[in-house]
Protein backbone atom coordinates (compact mmCIF):
# COMPACT_ATOMS: atom_id res chain seq x y z
CA UNK A 1 0.00 0.00 0.00
CA UNK A 2 1.27 3.73 -0.81
CA UNK A 3 -2.20 5.56 -0.23
CA UNK A 4 -4.21 6.00 2.95
CA UNK A 5 -7.89 7.96 3.27
CA UNK A 6 -7.91 9.36 6.14
CA UNK A 7 -11.44 11.09 6.82
CA UNK A 8 -11.14 12.84 10.09
CA UNK A 9 -14.16 13.59 12.54
CA UNK A 10 -17.33 12.85 10.31
CA UNK A 11 -19.18 12.94 13.53
CA UNK A 12 -22.96 13.47 14.37
CA UNK A 13 -22.58 16.73 16.72
CA UNK A 14 -21.46 18.48 12.76
CA UNK A 15 -25.01 17.36 11.52
CA UNK A 16 -28.46 19.39 11.87
CA UNK A 17 -29.99 18.19 15.28
CA UNK A 18 -26.25 18.24 17.06
CA UNK A 19 -24.25 19.93 19.38
CA UNK A 20 -22.33 22.10 16.43
CA UNK A 21 -23.99 22.03 12.92
CA UNK A 22 -21.22 23.27 10.36
CA UNK A 23 -21.92 24.88 6.90
CA UNK A 24 -22.97 22.16 4.30
CA UNK A 25 -22.40 18.97 6.29
CA UNK A 26 -24.84 16.88 4.15
CA UNK A 27 -23.51 17.47 0.46
CA UNK A 28 -19.91 16.88 2.55
CA UNK A 29 -20.92 13.46 3.71
CA UNK A 30 -22.28 12.25 0.21
CA UNK A 31 -18.36 13.59 -1.06
CA UNK A 32 -16.67 11.85 1.85
CA UNK A 33 -19.23 8.70 1.19
CA UNK A 34 -18.16 8.93 -2.46
CA UNK A 35 -14.07 9.01 -1.63
CA UNK A 36 -14.33 6.17 0.62
CA UNK A 37 -16.48 4.33 -2.14
CA UNK A 38 -13.33 5.17 -4.84
CA UNK A 39 -10.76 4.38 -1.95
CA UNK A 40 -11.85 0.72 -1.35
CA UNK A 41 -12.63 0.46 -5.46
CA UNK A 42 -9.02 0.63 -5.85
CA UNK A 43 -7.88 -0.85 -2.19
CA UNK A 44 -6.46 2.59 -0.74
CA UNK A 45 -7.01 1.94 2.83
CA UNK A 46 -9.54 3.61 4.91
CA UNK A 47 -9.10 5.01 8.03
CA UNK A 48 -11.81 6.56 10.29
CA UNK A 49 -10.47 9.76 13.17
CA UNK A 50 -12.96 10.37 15.84
CA UNK A 51 -12.12 13.43 18.28
CA UNK A 52 -13.44 12.56 21.88
CA UNK A 53 -13.54 15.46 24.54
CA UNK A 54 -13.86 14.17 28.18
CA UNK A 55 -17.13 15.14 29.49
CA UNK A 56 -17.84 18.18 30.80
CA UNK A 57 -14.47 19.37 29.12
CA UNK A 58 -15.99 20.60 26.00
CA UNK A 59 -19.13 21.90 24.24
CA UNK A 60 -19.39 19.20 21.73
CA UNK A 61 -17.69 15.64 20.57
CA UNK A 62 -18.46 14.61 24.69
CA UNK A 63 -17.37 10.85 25.17
CA UNK A 64 -19.77 8.32 24.95
CA UNK A 65 -22.21 10.90 23.98
CA UNK A 66 -24.34 10.14 20.35
CA UNK A 67 -23.21 13.39 18.94
CA UNK A 68 -19.20 11.83 19.45
CA UNK A 69 -19.87 9.08 17.56
CA UNK A 70 -18.96 8.79 13.53
CA UNK A 71 -21.64 9.61 11.25
CA UNK A 72 -23.42 6.21 10.58
CA UNK A 73 -23.16 6.66 6.57
CA UNK A 74 -19.39 6.91 7.00
CA UNK A 75 -19.43 3.43 9.31
CA UNK A 76 -21.98 1.33 6.90
CA UNK A 77 -19.29 3.20 4.13
CA UNK A 78 -15.95 2.00 5.49
CA UNK A 79 -17.17 -1.42 7.63
CA UNK A 80 -14.38 -2.51 9.80
CA UNK A 81 -12.05 0.30 8.52
CA UNK A 82 -9.48 1.05 11.64
CA UNK A 83 -10.55 4.33 13.79
CA UNK A 84 -8.28 6.23 15.54
CA UNK A 85 -9.56 8.20 18.22
CA UNK A 86 -7.78 11.44 19.16
CA UNK A 87 -8.38 14.76 21.87
CA UNK A 88 -6.42 16.84 20.33
CA UNK A 89 -7.19 18.57 16.47
CA UNK A 90 -3.87 16.96 14.76
CA UNK A 91 -4.53 13.47 14.37
CA UNK A 92 -1.19 12.42 15.19
CA UNK A 93 -0.49 13.79 18.81
CA UNK A 94 -1.07 11.12 21.29
CA UNK A 95 -2.92 8.43 18.82
CA UNK A 96 -2.02 5.62 17.28
CA UNK A 97 -2.37 6.89 13.77
CA UNK A 98 1.68 6.58 12.87
CA UNK A 99 1.37 2.73 13.50
CA UNK A 100 -1.81 2.19 11.83
CA UNK A 101 0.06 4.10 8.78
CA UNK A 102 3.49 1.95 9.37
CA UNK A 103 1.32 -1.31 9.08
CA UNK A 104 0.00 -0.25 6.12
CA UNK A 105 3.31 0.77 4.57
CA UNK A 106 1.69 4.15 3.45
CA UNK A 107 3.47 6.55 1.87
CA UNK A 108 1.11 9.42 0.60
CA UNK A 109 -2.48 10.64 2.97
CA UNK A 110 -5.24 11.73 1.34
CA UNK A 111 -7.26 13.76 3.72
CA UNK A 112 -11.36 14.53 4.17
CA UNK A 113 -13.53 15.35 6.48
CA UNK A 114 -14.60 18.19 9.32
CA UNK A 115 -13.30 20.45 10.26
CA UNK A 116 -11.23 22.57 7.16
CA UNK A 117 -9.59 25.30 9.34
CA UNK A 118 -8.73 23.08 12.41
CA UNK A 119 -8.85 18.96 12.54
CA UNK A 120 -8.33 18.74 8.65
CA UNK A 121 -5.60 21.90 8.57
CA UNK A 122 -3.88 20.91 12.06
CA UNK A 123 -3.51 16.90 10.56
CA UNK A 124 -2.56 18.02 6.78
CA UNK A 125 0.41 20.00 8.11
CA UNK A 126 1.36 18.26 11.33
CA UNK A 127 5.02 17.62 11.99
CA UNK A 128 4.18 13.93 11.71
CA UNK A 129 2.58 14.46 8.13
CA UNK A 130 5.59 16.40 6.98
CA UNK A 131 7.66 12.76 5.81
CA UNK A 132 4.00 11.67 3.48
CA UNK A 133 2.78 13.07 0.80
CA UNK A 134 -0.01 14.94 1.51
CA UNK A 135 -3.10 15.90 -0.62
CA UNK A 136 -6.97 17.78 1.10
CA UNK A 137 -9.66 16.76 -1.24
CA UNK A 138 -11.27 20.17 -0.75
CA UNK A 139 -14.29 18.78 -2.15
CA UNK A 140 -14.87 16.46 0.71
CA UNK A 141 -14.37 18.74 3.63
CA UNK A 142 -16.07 21.23 5.42
CA UNK A 143 -16.28 23.59 8.66
CA UNK A 144 -18.23 26.56 10.15
CA UNK A 145 -18.51 28.99 7.08
CA UNK A 146 -18.31 28.48 3.29
CA UNK A 147 -15.81 31.56 3.80
CA UNK A 148 -13.67 29.86 6.95
CA UNK A 149 -13.52 26.93 4.73
CA UNK A 150 -12.17 28.36 1.41
CA UNK A 151 -9.91 31.09 3.58
CA UNK A 152 -8.67 27.41 5.35
CA UNK A 153 -7.79 25.63 2.01
CA UNK A 154 -6.12 29.11 0.68
CA UNK A 155 -3.56 28.86 3.99
CA UNK A 156 -3.17 24.76 3.08
CA UNK A 157 -2.44 25.54 -0.57
CA UNK A 158 1.65 26.35 -0.45
CA UNK A 159 1.67 23.63 1.87
CA UNK A 160 -0.06 20.82 0.61
CA UNK A 161 -1.93 19.69 -2.44
CA UNK A 162 -5.56 20.56 -2.93
CA UNK A 163 -7.39 18.70 -5.30
CA UNK A 164 -10.80 17.59 -6.50
CA UNK A 165 -12.13 13.88 -5.65
CA UNK A 166 -12.32 12.88 -8.88
CA UNK A 167 -8.91 14.15 -9.64
CA UNK A 168 -7.15 11.75 -6.93
CA UNK A 169 -9.70 8.77 -6.34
Amino acid sequence: MTKALLVIDVQNDYFSGGAFPLWNPEATLERVEHAIGQAKAKDIPVILIQHLAPRGAAPFFEEGSAGAEIHPRILSAAPGAPVVQKTYADSFVKTTLEETLEKLSVKELLVCGMMTHNCVTHTSISKSAEKYGVTVLADACTTVTELLHQLALHALSPRVRLAPTTEVL
